[in-house]
């Protein structure tokens, strides 16, 4: 392969993905946007949509009703499953990179753990609150965040390097206790068990732009950090020894990765609760399509991610309406055999 060719490559190859990744995204808005119970105008909710862009005046045709149902109910829902979604798949591929583990996730430092916690004690206490100033999202969003903080002091412990293996263990261990904490609370509140869990199994309700605007400031920092770190994670790949005499600052690095990684986690976390799998299938999914080149996984991610989850909530609403399935177990129904599918072709050596 010529010099030109292996430069010209990727580019082209991570163009692909670009507009791949776009073309999703925008297939599933148009479906979340105009697949609903309320019987509105495929055209007409397009149009509203447009009419909203700045210096675009359009008349959709809808009713009052209508135009209320597409643009405070149905597409704020759309860009916050574009965001989580996002979001997720990002983690779970910034996490892979950093632990070099095709398994990891984003809620392998006790993301979940933490997250629900901080979501049951504010049930229990029965904090209120809505839009910007419900501290059920907040807690959820300190839980998450310092359960990985925790996780990252702990697995540094008596080490001049954390290492991915030590993160890993010291993950598992406060996972299992703030899961034994929260089962504890939970045990003493037993009124409270039904809210709770049905927090833990994930969903996407919003009553209007509040949780979108609450979760883009997180959503551009931690993006930002990662994607800025996709070409190190490139060099992770070949061990810490090799990244080193590079010039590569590995702890530094790790840590701004795993820090970007978990503020993702912990925001979608905040606002959607417990929705698994989507972390290992999108970035799965294209590295089994696109290659092991986290330049292209990242990006791609991001972009697939968040259609992916589009796409399972709108099955959550439709499947059964008018009742709605947690999204968690909508994700779990496709995430729990491509999960195994992993694991077979991990002990084929194919991964």
């Amino acid at each position: 392969m010529t010099a030109t060719t292996a430069t010209l490559g990727p580019s082209r190859l991570s163009a692909t993905w670009l507009a791949g990744g776009v073309a999703a995204i925008a297939g599933a808005a148009v479906l979340g946007t105009t697949v609903g119970a309320a019987d509105v105008p495929t055209g007409g909710a397009l149009l509203e949509v447009i009419d909203h862009v700045p210096l675009i005046d359009l008349d959709s045709g809808l009713t009052e009703r209508q135009a209320t149902i597409v643009w405070e109910l149905r597409f704020p829902r759309v860009v916050l499953g574009l965001l989580v979604g996002g979001l997720l798949a990002l983690a779970g591929g910034a996490y892979q990179g950093v632990f070099r583990n095709s398994l990891a996730d984003p809620y392998l430092l006790g993301a979940a753990a933490g997250g629900g916690l901080g979501a049951t004690l504010a049930i229990v206490a029965g904090l209120d609150g809505a839009g910007l100033t419900d501290p059920l999202p907040l807690a959820a969003f300190a839980g998450a965040f310092g359960a990985v903080m925790l996780t990252y002091l702990l697995g540094g412990s008596g080490e001049r390097r954390r290492s991915p293996a030590t993160l890993l263990l010291a993950g598992v261990a406060v996972a299992s206790l703030l899961t034994a904490i929260q089962t504890f609370v939970q045990q003493r509140e037993s009124d409270t068990i039904r809210e709770v869990y049905a927090w833990i199994l994930g969903r996407l309700t919003t009553a209007g732009w509040d949780e979108v605007l609450l979760l883009v400031p997180y959503a551009a920092v931690s993006v930002t950090l990662v994607l800025i770190h996709r070409r190190v994670l490139d060099v992770l790949t070949v061990g810490d020894d090799e990244a080193t005499s590079l010039g590569i600052p590995v702890d530094r690095a790790r840590l701004l990765v795993v820090l970007a990684a978990s503020l993702a986690t912990a925001a979608a976390v905040a606002v959607s609760g417990l929705i698994g799998f989507v972390g290992i299938i999108v970035p799965h999914t294209v590295r089994l399509l696109g290659g092991a080149s986290y330049r292209i996984i990242l990006p791609a991610s991001l972009l697939l991610g968040g259609a992916f989850l589009v796409v399972a909530d709108v099955v959550a609403r439709q499947a059964l309406a008018p009742a709605e399935i947690p999204i968690g177990v909508v994700t779990a129904f496709f995430g729990a055999p491509f999960f195994l599918m992993l694991l077979r072709l991990r002990r084929a050596g194919s991964l």
